[in-house]
């Protein structure tokens, strides 16, 4: 069984990369390693199932809060392929949001076709190169930036938003209530039509 690192910063994007070739695998990995990606990698669509936790079974252990938001597969590998492997992950409620990225040796249109159609993000084709390490790198920045804007509403608590509506009310209120006109000055106040028609002109001398 091959896994790879799992020592990393939580704040790194989390790359499951899947290849029963150690060759691909090693080049993959170093790759997303130079995208400052932490890497972890399987060497069967089955075991890319164990790591998710979608076989059946617990997974590996000590894996439990370790978040995979990205996952980078070979098509063609014994027992479970790539396609089905993608098949499976977008068939799971908890995983279907992973974006999957499908890789192979063959340039088959149709193959592609019906990955794209099944959900899969990219399609590479061997060798990888760096043109498609960019186009990874875009993805995963596309990633990073929706993460980091779901964490900024998020942290704009419900409390927080409730204060802010009150202070606007105390303001509105404070500004239209019958207090804030009492407190004006004598001098400030303009005398209605009213108050100078003849008979209040008598009234004033008189008094």
């Amino acid at each position: 069984m091959a896994v790879g690192d799992l020592s990393s910063s939580s704040s790194e994007l989390h790359v499951l990369a899947v290849d029963d070739s150690i060759v691909d695998r090693k080049v993959i990995e170093r790759l997303l390693r130079i995208s400052a990606c932490k890497v972890t990698t399987v060497e069967s669509g089955t075991r890319a199932l164990q790591y998710l936790g979608l076989d059946g079974d617990k997974g590996y252990p000590g894996l439990k809060d370790s978040k995979v938001n990205l996952i980078v597969t070979d098509y063609s590998m014994p027992g479970l392929t790539g396609y089905e492997l993608l098949k499976k992950i977008k068939e799971s409620s908890a995983f279907r949001e992973i974006p999957v990225v499908i890789m192979s040796s063959e340039n088959i249109q149709p193959r592609i076709e019906q990955c794209m159609t099944e959900g899969a993000e990219d399609f590479l084709l061997k060798p990888v190169k760096l043109a498609d390490v960019k186009r990874l790198k875009e993805l995963i920045m596309r990633m990073r930036g929706g993460e980091a804007e779901e964490e900024k509403t998020s942290n704009l608590s419900p409390i927080r938003i409730l204060q802010n509506d009150i202070f606007f009310f105390f303001f509105i209120s404070s500004s239209s209530s019958p207090s804030s006109s009492s407190s004006s000055s004598p001098s400030s106040v303009v005398s209605s039509p009213e108050d100078d028609t003849p008979s209040s002109r008598r009234m004033k001398l008189g008094s």
